[in-house]
C-alpha cells in the first residue's frame, strides 16, 4: 500500500516565508528601525520629553482612526471623519466663547451634532444603497461647508471680535482645557483603544461586525441584522470623530477653519497599516494604534532632521501605499 505515513507528514519542517514574516512583523520592525535611525541622527529623539510629545501628537489621530477602523470592520469606509471632527471642534469652542455654556453642555452638543452626521451617513448607505465611500465623500464636503457656514469662515477664540464689533465674553473652562493636556490626552487615547479592542475582539457584537465585513450575505443568512450593525458602525465612527475634534479643541483652545481635515489622511493610513500588525488581516484597534505610532515617529523624526513639512506627505503616502500592498496582496 502507498498510504502516506502521518508521522512523516507531520514532521516536515515548515518552509520559512519571508513575505509572511514581513506581513506579520514588518510594521513593528519598521518602528524599531526608525527609532534607531532617528536616535543616531539626533540623540534627543529618544529622550522622555520627546517620547511624550510623540504620544501626545498621535492621540487625536488615533482616536479618529479608531472610528475609521470600526467602519472598516463592516467593510465600509468613512471619509467624513475629518470634517466631522472639524464641526465638533467648532461647536464645542463656540459653546464656550459665544454662548458661555459649561463643559457638559458644550461636549454633549458637539457629540450630538456628530451623531446626526452618522445618522445621515448610515441612512443614505443602508436605505438608499449609496456606496459607503461615495456617500461619506459627499458628506465630507457637506460638513465642511456646514462648519464654514457656522463659523462664518473665521477662527473662534476667546476675546474674538464678533460681527457687531464687540468682543466675545465667554471663556473656556479650566476643566475642559485640561482634556488636551498631558497626561489626560494620552489617557483618553489609551482608554479608547482599549475599549474598542475589547469590543471588536471579545464581544458578540464586535465579532458580528467582522462577520459582516467578511461576507455580508453569509452574515445575513446567519440571522445577523446586517443593516443595524452598519448603522451602529457609522454612529460609532462619527462619535469617535467628535471625540477627536473635542480633544483637538482642548489642545489648541481655538476652532480653526477645517481643523480636523489634516487628520483624515493620517487616520486612514493608521487604520490600514493596522491590518498587517501581527498578521491580523483585518481592522483592529491595537493595530490602528501601532499604525499611528509609526506615523507619529515618522513625522517627529523627520521634523528633527529638518525635512521640509511639504515633503512629509510623500513619506506618509509611501508608507500607506506599502501597507495597502501588503494587506491586499496577502488577501489574494
Amino acid at each position: 500500500m502507498n498510504a502516506e505515513n502521518p508521522v512523516q507528514k507531520k514532521s516536515m519542517p515548515k518552509k520559512f516565508d519571508l513575505f509572511d514574516f514581513l506581513y506579520k512583523y514588518g510594521t513593528i520592525l519598521t518602528i524599531i528601525l526608525l527609532v534607531i535611525v532617528f536616535a543616531i541622527a539626533n540623540p534627543k529623539f529618544i529622550q522622555s520629553d520627546n517620547i511624550i510629545n510623540i504620544m501626545r501628537s498621535i492621540s487625536i489621530v488615533t482616536i479618529i482612526a479608531i472610528g475609521i477602523t470600526i467602519s472598516l470592520s463592516i467593510d465600509g469606509f468613512d471619509l467624513s471623519v475629518g470634517s466631522t471632527a472639524s464641526l465638533a471642534n467648532a461647536i464645542v469652542i463656540s459653546m464656550f466663547v459665544w454662548y458661555s455654556q459649561n463643559s457638559f453642555v458644550a461636549i454633549l452638543l458637539a457629540i450630538a451634532v456628530a451623531i446626526v452626521v452618522g445618522l445621515i451617513n448610515s441612512f443614505m448607505i443602508v436605505k438608499m444603497k449609496i456606496p459607503d465611500m461615495l456617500m461619506t465623500l459627499a458628506t465630507m464636503f457637506i460638513i465642511q461647508g456646514v462648519a464654514l457656514t457656522y463659523t462664518k469662515g473665521a477662527t473662534i477664540s476667546q476675546n474674538m471680535v464678533m460681527p457687531d464689533g464687540t468682543f466675545a465674553t465667554g471663556t473656556i473652562s479650566p476643566f475642559f482645557a485640561k482634556i488636551g493636556q498631558v497626561p489626560w490626552i494620552i489617557i483618553i487615547m489609551g482608554v479608547v483603544v482599549f475599549l474598542v479592542h475589547i469590543f471588536l475582539t471579545y464581544t458578540k457584537h464586535g465579532r458580528y461586525m467582522y462577520v459582516i465585513g467578511g461576507n455580508k450575505e453569509a452574515a445575513r443568512l446567519s440571522g445577523i441584522p446586517v443593516n443595524n450593525y452598519k448603522v451602529a458602525a457609522y454612529l460609532l465612527s462619527a462619535f469617535f470623530a467628535a471625540i477627536g475634534g473635542i480633544v483637538l479643541a482642548s489642545r489648541v483652545m481655538t476652532a480653526e477653519i477645517n481643523a480636523g481635515a489634516p487628520y483624515l489622511m493620517d487616520s486612514v493610513a493608521a487604520a490600514f497599516i493596522g491590518f498587517s500588525v501581527f498578521g491580523a488581516g483585518k481592522p483592529n484597534a491595537f493595530g490602528t494604534f501601532v499604525g499611528a505610532v509609526l506615523i507619529g515617529i515618522l513625522q517627529n523624526g523627520l521634523v528633527m532632521m529638518s525635512v521640509p513639512y511639504y515633503a512629509m506627505d510623500i513619506v506618509k503616502g509611501a508608507v500607506l501605499a506599502f501597507a495597502l500592498a501588503l494587506t491586499y496582496y496577502k488577501q489574494k
